[in-house]
């Protein structure tokens, strides 16, 4: 019997390798430092003696990398996205493309709350001013920041979600917990906005983009990632919000124009961002990382363990179902499995 064999690019949680060997696969991770990706080279030399690939959304698996072997059976997904898989070519080569959604839902929502805390509440320069011994004596002047709640004023505060899928709806659940008015636009997904505002203890209400830019105190970006939401938050945008707004991007990195939100920074355009993710990630734009009004962390949004476990074992599961010819619980191009492309590749796998 022809061993199975699951080419992984980078290291994921241990639960994951269980589960494969248990199928019978031998496993191989590409990566050899933690701190270092794989080469484009790399990832073909890996693809080419696979049956299955388990990738991170950090991979661009291009055709090039789809076709460098007749005998892969599937690519699994370590993400909830997918855009760095090029599923319209696995799609005409015969191979399903899984995913991992739903499991870090929560988790995200938990990390956009603490990016608007944090900037709001000048959190990290507060704990480095302390760190550094510059806490001599407590002044009514020290780290004033932004109210998440009615606050000083008593007024409630608005929050603006743009994309009303599980996360967008998740976050703005637990503005209801900070006494919270909320805008949200999804022209996608009315029904999700329709339904939290028809209860009238969550204060929610559909707005448009424009409205929801000039009305809101915290702007939270949670759409998907296509041609139509990148750069839709830029100059002309920035320029609409409050001087006293806050940006929190925990969505895809290109749906803010980068170099926009420096420059909206540098001049104070806004009070100031918090991301999770950037433009041409890892790496920022020039200045961004000098702007004393962001908070800028590592694309840490699903960063629990329970999370990033959970997310190994169905990206596992998922590489199984296509070492087996079976339906992954999780694909994201179901028609494959009806296409002549597939049942020729199985052939050929099995041959």
């Amino acid at each position: 019997m022809k061993e199975k064999h699951v080419f992984i690019t980078r290291r994921i949680p241990e639960v994951a390798l269980p589960i494969l060997r248990e199928a019978g696969a031998t496993v191989t991770v590409g990566q050899s430092d933690e701190e270092k990706g794989l080469s484009p080279q790399e990832i073909l030399d890996g693809v080419r003696a696979a049956d299955v690939l388990l990738s991170l959304l950090t991979e661009p698996i291009t055709r090039e990398v789809l076709s460098a072997n007749p005998r892969l059976l599937g690519v699994a997904n370590y993400a909830v996205g997918f855009n760095n898989v090029d599923v319209t070519a696995a799609t005409e080569l015969g191979i399903p493309v899984s995913n991992t959604p739903g499991v870090l839902t929560d988790t995200t929502a938990d990390l956009t709350w603490a990016l608007i805390l944090g900037i709001a509440r000048r959190i990290v320069p507060a704990h480095e001013y302390m760190v550094a011994g510059r806490y001599k004596l407590w002044g009514p002047n020290l780290f004033l920041g932004g109210d998440v709640s009615p606050g000083g004023t008593g007024k409630r505060k608005v929050l603006g979600i743009v994309g009303y899928g599980r996360i967008g709806a998740a976050v703005a659940r637990r503005a209801v917990g900070f006494d919270m008015d909320i805008l949200a636009y999804d022209p996608h997904n009315p029904g999700a906005i329709a339904t939290d505002a028809a209860d009238p203890a969550r204060h929610v209400r559909a707005a448009g983009l424009e409205e929801l830019l000039r009305e809101s105190d915290f702007v939270s970006l949670h759409p998907l990632l296509t041609p139509e939401t990148r750069h839709m938050i830029g100059e002309r945008e920035l320029g609409m919000m409050k001087l006293s707004a806050y940006l929190i991007n925990v969505s895809r990195g290109p749906v803010v124009d980068e170099v926009a939100l420096v420059q909206a920074l540098r001049d104070n355009v806004i009070a100031g961002a918090a991301l999770d993710v950037f433009e041409d990630e890892p790496l920022m734009k020039p200045g961004l990382a000098e702007c004393t009004n962001a908070l800028l962390v590592p694309h840490i949004a699903s960063g629990s363990q329970d999370t990033r476990d959970r997310m190994a074992t169905m990206a596992a599961t998922n590489a199984v179902a296509h070492l087996n010819g079976t339906r992954a619980p999780n694909v994201v191009n179901p028609d494959v499995y009806e296409s002549a492309a597939y049942s020729a590749r199985r052939s050929a796998a099995s041959a």
